[in-house]
């Protein structure tokens, strides 16, 4: 709550707010979360209460009395009873029932790591689609700023002749395509800080500003070949142990059927008449599962748990051969982005710089037009946005990954 409270305070005074700030208010304030918060705790009091026993029965009446209207010796007038009876429950019957209910929270508690993994992702998503468009925006006023200044110096020579009117104009259309694209841009801005709102909880009029100078660096790690590692690590997987264990416990309850269970039950005599002695009733007893009409019932119950619990073993080793195998395809991928990358920085975008660079002085100098001009800033221009396009992928693949290994 203290975090929540401290990027609310931050938000307020408009500054940057950081992605593991954005997680931990996620982790605190999202009612999804919340809602499996309160599952856990109903499902751990359900345990503490799993051994308690049932109430006693107390009972008033008569015993042995004849019906009005019908003589009797003294002797013979029957008793007030008093009657108290109490189940006494198996307490291996206990134990396990205390211990499957333990099991359901763990379940829960896994669920819950479930559904952050995926809050987690789509707010990381929204996060670095903010990143990528606020560099967008760069790019596009920088391009701004220069088919304006293309467009004073084609103004400024159109009266001597030196460049065309319909180069100008097509100037100018550049220039508003541009405009066009920077308000589009704007917009993919507004829907990422509403995503990240939506997703922290706040409301929808929160300021919010995205950490710009946050760099995203790939890590494999060793969870994309290690499949021990990775059954201990995804929360999903750990769900399905936890849901093995918790029916493994079912099963285990539903085999202490066979054991007996105990009642006792003591009555007192009260005689209405006189010369009577008073007079009293213990007996104890036991049930017998094991009669054939009784236990198929709970035999048949821990043959299905059998047959289930080998269904979600299967299930959870393909879970793990799926993910090593996407993970394995999603590294390679990476591996290719990053080059591709490296190429647009390193390689075309200083190139295309250079070529543009040249072009302009030659401009400057009346010694080459305005559509070269033109011609050479769209080449520059068009592969500075893909390499924003290609960030983007780039990033998303990342989420994508992080989200199958839980980081």
């Amino acid at each position: 709550m203290l975090s929540a409270l401290l990027l609310l305070s931050l938000a307020s005074d408009g500054q940057i707010i950081t992605l593991d700030s954005v997680l931990r208010v996620i982790d605190q304030r999202h009612p999804m979360l919340k809602d499996y918060d309160q599952r856990i705790e109903a499902q751990q009091a359900y345990a503490a209460g799993a051994k308690s026993w049932m109430a006693p029965m107390v009972g008033v009446g008569t015993f042995m009395t004849p019906y009005p209207g019908q003589s009797a010796e003294e002797a013979d007038r029957g008793s007030f009873m008093l009657s108290i009876e109490q189940n006494i429950p198996n307490p291996a019957k206990l134990s396990a029932n205390e211990r499957h209910y333990a099991s359901r929270a763990a379940v829960e508690e896994q669920g819950r790591a479930v559904r952050f993994n995926a809050l987690r992702a789509e707010a990381k998503t929204a996060y670095y689609k903010w990143l990528v468009a606020e560099k967008k925006q760069e790019v596009l006023r920088e391009s701004e700023n220069i088919v304006g200044l293309m467009i004073k110096l084609a103004n400024a020579r159109y009266p001597y002749n030196q460049t065309s009117l319909g180069s100008i104009y097509k100037a100018e259309g550049r220039l508003h395509e541009i405009q066009n694209m920077i308000l589009m841009t704007s917009g993919e801005i507004e829907e990422a800080a509403y995503v990240l709102r939506s997703v922290m909880n706040l409301p929808a009029e929160t300021p919010l500003m995205v950490d710009t100078a946050m760099t995203v660096r790939f890590d494999m790690g060793a969870l994309g070949s290690d499949t021990a590692l990775l059954r201990t690590h995804r929360s999903d997987i750990r769900q399905l142990d936890k849901s093995i264990e918790m029916m493994r416990l079912s099963r285990e309850l539903q085999q202490f059927q066979s054991r007996p269970d105990f009642r006792f039950r003591f009555d007192h005599m009260q005689p209405l008449g006189s010369g009577m002695p008073t007079q009293f009733t213990a007996m104890a007893m036991i049930s017998i599962p094991i009669a054939p009409w009784s236990s198929k019932m709970y035999k048949s119950e821990t043959k299905g748990m059998t047959h289930d619990i080998e269904a979600m073993k299967r299930e959870q080793d393909a879970l793990v051969l799926e993910t090593r195998g996407m993970l394995t395809g999603m590294t390679a991928q990476l591996a290719r982005m990053e080059q591709q990358l490296n190429n647009y920085r390193t390689k075309i975008i200083p190139a295309l710089r250079k070529n543009y660079e040249a072009v302009m002085v030659s401009y400057e100098e009346n010694r080459a037009s305005l559509p070269a001009v033109l011609d050479s800033w769209e080449a520059l221009n068009m592969s500075q946005l893909e390499y924003t396009e290609k960030q983007q992928e780039y990033l998303a693949m990342i989420v994508k990954y992080e989200k199958e290994v839980e980081r």
